[in-house]
């Protein structure tokens, strides 16, 4: 896989993660707390490889 591939599937992963966890009403259940922790990782890999998440990234967190 190349790179670009690579970040395409994370911003991807990233985006929809987020969809997923607007959705959720309890934000103090486990499944929340678990898509958070992807979402940081995720977050933080994006950030490190350049990507700009002023646009997509809805969560603020």
């Amino acid at each position: 896989m190349s790179d670009k591939e690579l970040m395409q599937k994370n911003v991807e992963e990233f985006t929809r993660l987020q969809k997923y966890m607007l959705l959720i009403e309890d934000k103090k259940s486990a499944a929340y707390n678990e898509m958070k922790d992807r979402y940081l990782e995720l977050k933080v890999i994006l950030t490190s490889s350049g990507v700009n998440l002023t646009e997509i990234d809805k969560i603020k967190e």
